[in-house]
Parts: C-alpha cells; sequence; structure tokens
C-alpha cells in the first residue's frame, strides 16, 4: 500500500473524531468504526494509562478533554519551566498545548502543528475557551515541521509519531527545530518483541495503522533512529503492556488483533532524548 492513502486515511478518521467530539460524542486512539466514534474507557482499554490528573482536566474546556488521543501524559513527562518554547507534534484537541502553555507561562509559549483541518478548528475553540494566550496552532505535517532551526526548547508529542509513514524524517525534523540542549519528550506505542513476526496484512492494514497500533516501532528500533538522528541520553521506558483488556475489548480489532500479534507484545511507553549542546 502506498504511503499518501494511509496518511489520508489517519486524516479522514481524526477528522471524525473531531467532528464527533463537537457533536458531543466520545473518542479514543481507535478511531471511529463505520461513523460511530468508539469509546475507550467504555471498550476497557485506557490507552492513556489514566495518566491525566482530575486538577489538569479541570484547566481545560471539556472538549479539549474528550478529544485527547494519547496513550500517556507527555506534559508531565517533560518537566516544562516558565519562560520555555514547546512544540507538540499532532496536537489534536490541543489538551497537551493548553496544559504547556499555562505551565511555560510567564514567558514562555506553545506551539501545536497538525494536519487536520476538523482538530485545528477545535483546538482554537478550545484555547478561546480556556483563556490561554500564549499558545498557537500551526497546520502542517510533522515531517515537515514550518518552524525555523533551533526554536524550540522541547518537542512533545502523544501517540502520533507512530502514525508517521515516515518516521526517520519526522524525527530529523524534531531534532532540526530544537535548540542545543533542547529536550524530546514524547508518550507512543512500542512493540515488544520481533514486529516481523507479526503477519504482513496486519503491519499493512489502513484501519490498525490509523488505530495507532500497526505503525509502532520496536522499541530498539525507536532507540536506533533517535541515535541516528543525533540525539543523546535515548531512552524507551514502557509505562503499559496491552494484554487481556485489549483482546477483551471490540478496540482496533479485539481478539483478532490479540491473536494476530502472538508473541509480540503492545505497550505504550515513555521516549526520552536530548539534542547534545555541541553539534
Amino acid at each position: 500500500m502506498r504511503k499518501e492513502p494511509m496518511r489520508d486515511e489517519v486524516r479522514r478518521r481524526y477528522a471524525e473524531v473531531a467532528v464527533s467530539v463537537r457533536e458531543g460524542g466520545g473518542s479514543s486512539c481507535c478511531g471511529s468504526d463505520a461513523g460511530r466514534v468508539l469509546d475507550s474507557e467504555a471498550q476497557g482499554v485506557d490507552w492513556t494509562g489514566g495518566s491525566y490528573s482530575e486538577v489538569e482536566k479541570r484547566e481545560l474546556p471539556q472538549a479539549a478533554v474528550e478529544a485527547s488521543l494519547g496513550c500517556g501524559n507527555p506534559v508531565a513527562l517533560a518537566t516544562l519551566s516558565p519562560g520555555e518554547v514547546i512544540l507538540d507534534l499532532g496536537s489534536g484537541g490541543g489538551i497537551d498545548v493548553l496544559l504547556s502553555a499555562r505551565r511555560v507561562s510567564p514567558g514562555g509559549r506553545a506551539y501545536g502543528l497538525d494536519m487536520t483541518d476538523e482538530m485545528l478548528e477545535l483546538a482554537r475553540e478550545n484555547r478561546r475557551k480556556s483563556g490561554v494566550e500564549n499558545a498557537e496552532f500551526l497546520k502542517g505535517e510533522i515531517e515537515d515541521i514550518p518552524l525555523p532551526e533551533d526554536h524550540v526548547d522541547v518537542v512533545i508529542s502523544n501517540c502520533v509519531i507512530n502514525l508517521s509513514t515516515a518516521k526517520e524524517r519526522a524525527i530529523g525534523e524534531a531534532f532540526r527545530v530544537l535548540k542545543p540542549g533542547g529536550r524530546f519528550a514524547v508518550s507512543d506505542m512500542v512493540f515488544l518483541g520481533d514486529k516481523s513476526k507479526v503477519p504482513l496484512e496486519v503491519m499493512r492494514s489502513v484501519e490498525l495503522w490509523s488505530g495507532c497500533v500497526a505503525g509502532a516501532l520496536e522499541k530498539g528500533e525507536y532507540e536506533a533512529l533517535l541515535r541516528g538522528a543525533g540525539f543523546e541520553d535515548v531512552s524507551v521506558e514502557v509505562t503499559h503492556t496491552y494484554g487481556t483488556e485489549l483482546a477483551a475489548s471490540g478496540c482496533c480489532g479485539g481478539p483478532d488483533l490479540q491473536q494476530a500479534f502472538g508473541e509480540v507484545a503492545l505497550a505504550s511507553a515513555f521516549v526520552r532524548a536530548r539534542k547534545p549542546v555541541v553539534r
């Protein structure tokens, strides 16, 4: 399958999620099925691992919380400080951008980058409702970031890099826009074990790719890509392994997906790295 149809399918499914949230529906990393958005918690899979606190959720409009499609909390991972400039790759409804903007104030700024018009519209609406003034949402793709070199202190992302069909380029772009000494702090999905053991038809599945699953890298692959881009202090820390709850759910293929993976486990992870001070 060619890469552009895959990208178009990801865009379409996440546009559906944005529209559903604005109309009062739910959301999940799995996107939608025949126009019905699946609720990950209702299906028995909490991809975020409950990582957003109730205090954080109360800071934001409900639509920003409902549109969270991630698998962790990169804002907590990044340990942000006032005055820093933050970039969220694949910012969706804006939850991580808005939380970041509050933490880097005063003097800092948070950018969100997304390729989906419907998500950008939702995120900008959430920004207005939240009263956050130091946040900006940009249209673009994570493989071609519309910001200059050495511009941001921290790059965050939440279950998005696994969706890219050009991960090496996406990680290279993150490296480019970071200032020397800047931090890469990402929540993402990874495979534990040999991904080649998963049947090829599963890995090529558009539905699984746009559901944050089939595009995931092996843990070692992720580390190698980061080091290859020039990053140092690389680590991939597994936070949760999805087992029986994935098989029991109707989400992202449920039992069929679990059977297809066999001995290869799917996990969420915190991915950290740093751009060297001297390049």
